[in-house]
């Protein structure tokens, strides 16, 4: 198993922990998708996350801390949906995106 393949996994289990149950690693095992437009890369021993057009990087390397920013940050953007999302959800959905993100 790769490092950033365990990593991923590591990190997936404690977003579900924290009630993150829709995340999932997309394919290249290190990237995982917690809401569109709001995903998590592993990559040179860091975890970096984008929402929309912005990038971050959560200065650690444990996936418990990484985590609970991101599950934060999931809660917030689904609290007070942005405006970039319902571009994104549209061009990647479809013309018919249904209200549910």
């Amino acid at each position: 198993m790769s490092e950033a393949r365990a990593a991923t996994e590591k990190l997936e289990a404690e977003l579900h922990g924290l009630g993150v149950t829709g995340a999932y690693e997309v394919g290249d095992g290190a990237t995982i998708s917690v809401w569109i437009g709001l995903v998590v890369h592993y990559r040179d021993a860091f975890y970096r996350w984008q929402e929309g057009p912005v990038k971050r990087r959560h200065l650690g390397t444990d996936p418990a801390g990484c985590a609970m920013r991101v599950a934060r940050r999931y809660r917030e953007l689904q609290a007070d949906i942005p405006l970039w999302w319902d571009d994104l959800a549209r061009e990647l959905r479809g013309a018919p995106v249904q209200d549910y993100p």
